[in-house]
């Protein structure tokens, strides 16, 4: 069964959802951030960036046991050990890729940084800080709509991928960075239409700390 050390964050619930839309069995070992507890010697032995999440996959290739940090490259490894949600064939799997990397990349990064200008002490600082990123966040929902006009998934046809996993995590944080849906139809038909699916929403219900 695989071990997923992780916290109630964004990038945490990717890998519930994921892991709970592949079928695959699990457990939550809490790593609790607000407390320190990803500066842990045990933890940082098998993920050196002391980030959550991360997982250990007792199962691994060749039947032996592997970790993976990073929820871009645990999304990865559980779709080639599924074989789920990632297209085989070379020109359907670069859009999966284009949009995680642009998840990982940016839509992440900058709703974070969002969250922390939020909650600095008025002034300066905080109204450059969060104005500079929320303006970002705000460009990326656009091209996330942009994307969507048309289209039930974000880089797959008839069943999402990886890639709207990784973004959905952060989709869900939208009224916390402060972005409402109202101008955002695309986006807004499309997170209804992952919240929908059972597997998805126990994802998001499934207790992270």
């Amino acid at each position: 069964m695989i071990e997923l050390h992780t916290w109630n964050t964004p990038n945490g619930r990717k890998i519930s959802v994921a892991l709970e839309e592949m079928g695959l069995p699990y457990t939550v070992k809490t790593v609790n951030i607000t407390k320190g507890e990803q500066f842990d010697p045990a933890f940082l032995a098998f993920s050196p960036n002391n980030r959550i999440p991360a997982v250990i996959d007792p199962e691994g290739p060749g039947g032996q046991p592997i970790t993976v940090f990073e929820s871009g490259a645990i999304l990865l490894y559980l779709a080639e050990k599924t074989g789920k949600f990632m297209p085989r064939e070379l020109r359907a799997r670069v859009p999966v890729l284009e949009w995680l990397m642009w998840q990982m990349g940016g839509f992440g990064p900058m709703p974070g940084q969002v969250h922390h200008f939020l909650m600095q002490p008025d002034g300066p600082a905080k109204e450059y800080g969060f104005t500079r990123y929320h303006n970002e966040t705000k460009r990326l929902y656009g091209v996330l709509d942009r994307r969507l006009a048309g289209r039930d998934y974000v880089a797959t046809e008839g069943e999402p991928s990886i890639a709207d996993f990784a973004i959905l995590g952060w989709a869900w944080r939208h009224e916390r960075h402060q972005v409402p849906f109202d101008d955002l139809p695309h986006v807004a038909a499309w997170y209804e239409r992952m919240m929908a699916r059972p597997a998805t929403a126990k994802g998001f219900e499934v207790h992270l700390g």
